[in-house]
């Protein structure tokens, strides 16, 4: 990698930062001059993550997949060093795609909703940034605290009871998860001296059993700090309302934010808890796929009950993130692949159901949900009232925000020919991925058992979908047609685009999946070119 193109891999998180303090002195009646420096760096940061991961697919540097950004030119493990492989750049992309369309919507009015919406954008961005791209545990601590801080403020963005109980209580919980990520890391560095993550792998195996027991302990606590993130059962209670709580643009970004507590999960379970740990291998693999299960479970119930689109999002959230953690702990190969995939199907998914929630619910009125549901039990008063005529036209903007909700639902549900059906096809077949005579024998009950939830949960999503969409579109007791703009509906058309363009790209894209997972699955490989890599000067 020549001198300039090393120096890209800092810049998705240097240049967040350096706009959120350009943007705090602006004055907040100038937030169209706001917004518009806000997008376009959240646009270059876009660019730049389709650079790296450009980089990353066709090797960095003299070592091929990963490159390495030595901070102060301190060679790890004594130094801060980020790290792009596949994956962080995955992520990074994944991220930034979806801030871009936002904060396309938010331009529209929610931006104007309360102050300095766009600097903790921003900061939110620089957080998520350096917490993927992070070579060590201490600083994915300072970027997951930074991109908490800004989810504090845009959580409470926009005022309201409502959201003000929420964001109090996601605030609550997050400052414990955050006490308890310190305690961790504490025990992991006092036991084996180190934070570094590829350090931590290649040592973990030859520390003695009391040494390594409380390695194990530290990662346990941490593991907690990252499962309230991800939203695992039981530690999920705050989500559902906290993110139906949100702005829509806010809860379109928060699709990703629990995708930092399984992305830790991954790293810490394959690279320093993979084959090369010794008697640590695997160390908390049961716990993911009962909790992971679980999730999915508890996330199915509450969209088959809920009656408001932001909880069953919300709930939406939980099944993809058990989903992703059992695939994760079940400790099959062959599904990793299929489990990424996922992860970025579902998550665009979610953040484009986010934003059309806002749109399609404009036209409605308060409790409009409550009083469907009272007039499916007891039948409509207006018995008497003569039928208007059957055949009515579907206006303009109704057609096109049924059509996007209808893509939802398909993705949400699983059903072809979409991306949410490659996921879940993917990773159904990454579990059967053996010969058949063995399958009797070697599939677990655990596997079974993860097959019927996977299955289930996309029923529960039709269900809910189909009867939501019903009184929406088809029995409406309003009538009235929501007022949309451009700019509103587009980064909703933009995401839903992207899965379609996952869907009919389905090789390439598992090709690069199964590549990455590769990469996880060889945490040797990945500890030795963080570790040697050299200094700048040196060659």
């Amino acid at each position: 990698m020549t001198d300039w193109l090393h120096h890209l891999l800092i810049l998705p998180i240097l240049l967040p930062l350096a706009v959120a303090a350009v943007l705090i002195p602006i004055n907040e009646r100038d937030r169209t001059l706001k917004g518009a420096i806000g997008f376009a760096s959240t646009l270059v940061v876009f660019i730049l993550s389709m650079i790296l991961m450009r980089l990353a697919a066709t090797g960095t540097g003299s070592l091929p997949g990963s490159g390495v950004y030595q901070l102060g030119n301190w060679p790890a493990p004594f130094g801060i060093v980020l790290v792009l492989d596949r994956l962080s750049a995955l992520m990074l992309c994944l991220t930034s795609g979806l801030a871009l369309a936002a904060q396309a919507y938010s331009m529209a009015r929610w931006h104007t909703a309360g102050h300095h919406f766009h600097s903790l954008f921003q900061l939110l961005v620089a957080g998520l940034n350096g917490a993927f791209l992070t070579g060590d545990l201490f600083n994915l601590f300072v970027f997951f605290e930074m991109m908490l801080a800004a989810s504090y403020g845009l959580l409470l963005h926009g005022s309201g009871p409502l959201r003000v109980k929420a964001g109090l209580h996601y605030i609550a919980v997050n400052l414990a998860a955050s006490a308890l990520f310190l305690i961790g890391v504490s025990l992991i560095y006092g036991a084996a001296g180190t934070l570094n993550m590829a350090d931590l792998a290649t040592k973990l195996a030859a520390l003695e059993p009391r040494s390594r027991t409380l390695v194990e302990m530290g990662s346990a606590i941490l593991g907690v700090a990252f499962l309230v993130k991800a939203g695992m059962w039981p530690l999920s209670f705050w989500l559902p309302t906290a993110y139906a709580a949100a702005t829509p643009p806010v809860a379109g970004v928060f699709a990703v934010l629990t995708k930092v507590g399984i992305y830790v999960i991954i790293r810490l379970h394959l690279l320093v808890f993979g084959t090369a740990a010794g008697a640590s291998s695997g160390f908390g693999q049961d716990w993911l796929v009962t909790g992971g299960m679980l999730t999915i479970a508890f996330g199915g119930i509450g969209v088959l009950a809920s009656q408001a689109m932001g909880r069953l999002a919300g709930y939406s959230v939980l099944v993809s993130s058990g989903t992703l953690l059992a695939a994760v702990g079940l400790g099959h190969d062959g599904m990793l692949a299929g489990a990424l995939f996922y992860l970025v199907s579902s998550t665009l998914t979610i953040g484009a159901f986010f934003l059309l929630i806002e749109l399609v619910e404009r036209g409605r009125d308060a409790g409009a949900d409550v009083l469907a549901v009272t007039m499916e039990a007891y039948g409509d008063f207006d018995e008497d009232e003569e039928e208007e005529e059957v055949g009515v036209a579907i206006p303009g903007t109704m057609a096109v925000l049924g059509l996007c909700f209808c893509l939802c639902a398909l993705l949400l549900a699983g059903l072809p020919p979409l991306s949410g059906f490659i996921a879940k096809f993917a990773l159904i077949s990454g579990l059967f991925d053996m010969p058949a005579a063995e399958l009797a024998t070697a599939m677990s009950a655990a596997d079974w058992t993860y097959v019927t939830l996977l299955i289930l949960s996309g029923l529960a999503a039709m269900i809910a979908m189909n009867r939501i969409g019903i009184r929406t579109f088809w029995a409406s007791i309003e009538g009235t047609i929501p007022r949309v703009v451009v700019i509103e509906i587009t980064p909703v058309v933009v995401l839903l685009g992207a899965c379609i363009f996952l869907s009919l790209q389905a090789g390439p894209a598992m090709r690069y999946m199964q590549a990455t997972a590769d990469d996880l699955l060889a945490p040797l490989t990945h500890s030795e070119r963080v570790l040697s890599a050299p200094r700048a000067g040196s060659q």
